[in-house]
């Protein structure tokens, strides 16, 4: 049941991404299908977590865990 929804809402978690046309994004799904990974840029993490809780996947409770880290970059 929980695949079937993914398959449903996977095309507008990528358009969402896409869309938001964010400054150093990168994304994608592990190779074993297990999750993925997205890395971006944004003002502050209050933005970031924003950000991710309007992903339809996230949405749609769709996500099991995930965890919203601050890269510092040096």
């Amino acid at each position: 049941r929980e695949l079937e929804k993914i398959k449903e809402v996977v095309q507008l978690h990528i358009e969402y991404w896409e869309k938001l046309d964010l400054t150093n994004y990168q994304g994608g799904p592990f190779a074993d299908r297990s999750g993925g990974l997205i890395v971006f840029r944004a003002k502050n993490i209050e933005e970031a977590e924003e950000i991710i809780n309007n992903d339809p996947f996230v949405k749609e409770n769709l996500i099991e865990n995930k965890w919203l880290k601050e890269w510092i970059l040096e």
